[in-house]
């Protein structure tokens, strides 16, 4: 069962996100990737308030992915891709990422806290962060 409203436009949207953000990640480093987008949605805190869909949370402004700036992004969500998305809008979570609302990739040693939030882990290049409890975001 969804734990987000969608509809197929923002499937392949949540899609393309995934593929263009983690895709030399393998499929688990872009289920990560769609955790911390379906984790923005669900958010309910910081720069996540007014982020009630998928559309809205995949074209953030400021503050949302840099892959959207890239033509890579814009090329048509694949079956495999679609197939992941809606795992993590089926609400399937990866750890690290299960409730981080942010993640960057580094080659090396993940810091261990940014901007006020905590990491709680790296997988491959990407290091995610999740708010502290007390910014209640869920």
């Amino acid at each position: 069962m969804a734990v987000v409203a969608h509809n197929n436009q923002e499937i392949k949207l949540l899609a393309r996100l995934m593929r263009a953000e983690a895709e030399g990640e393998g499929e688990l480093g872009m289920l990560m990737v769609g955790n911390v987008g379906i984790n923005r949605v669900l958010a309910k805190c910081s720069d996540f308030k007014s982020i009630t869909s998928i559309q809205k949370m995949v074209f953030q402004r400021p503050g949302g992915f840099e892959s959207t700036l890239k033509s890579y992004f814009y090329q048509p969500a694949r079956q495999v891709d679609i197939k992941l998305a809606k795992r993590t809008i089926n609400g399937e979570r990866f750890h690290p990422a299960s409730r981080a609302l942010w993640f960057y990739s580094t080659p090396g040693d993940c810091e261990a806290s940014w901007w006020g939030a905590w990491n709680t882990g790296k997988y491959k290049s990407h290091c995610f962060y999740t708010p502290v409890e007390s910014a209640n975001c869920y």
